[in-house]
């Protein structure tokens, strides 16, 4: 059974930083691209960043520079480092890999 848990959202003060986890257990990462995602409310999901499987990133122009996506292929987790935070970086923010299968999420709320 494939499962995915994130962790590391809190409250956090414009300008500081967060690092999200996603563990997975039941499927192996560096078989897969797995992607970090985030929904704020009133707005569609966006693709925040993504680490393919040959160890590429990509990351959305919003948070480019910001943002830094790497994983623990020993740990079998991918984090998101997050820098610089900006209040319209609130959202709850998941992982998935092939859109097949997702997280729960963890919340991420940027405000002072």
């Amino acid at each position: 059974q494939v499962q995915l848990v994130e962790s590391g959202g809190g409250l956090v003060q414009p300008g500081g930083s967060l690092r999200l986890s996603c563990a997975a257990s039941g499927i192996f990462i560096y078989l897969y691209t797995v992607a970090w995602y985030r929904r704020a409310p009133g707005k569609e999901r966006e693709l925040v960043a993504d680490f393919t499987s040959d160890g590429r990133t990509h990351y959305s122009r919003s948070v480019e520079g910001r943002f830094t996506i790497s994983r623990d292929l020993a740990k079998n987790t991918v984090y998101l480092q997050m820098g610089g935070l900006k209040p319209e970086d609130t959202a709850l923010y998941f992982c998935s890999i092939r859109q097949d299968y997702w997280g729960q999420g963890t919340q991420v709320t940027v405000s002072s």
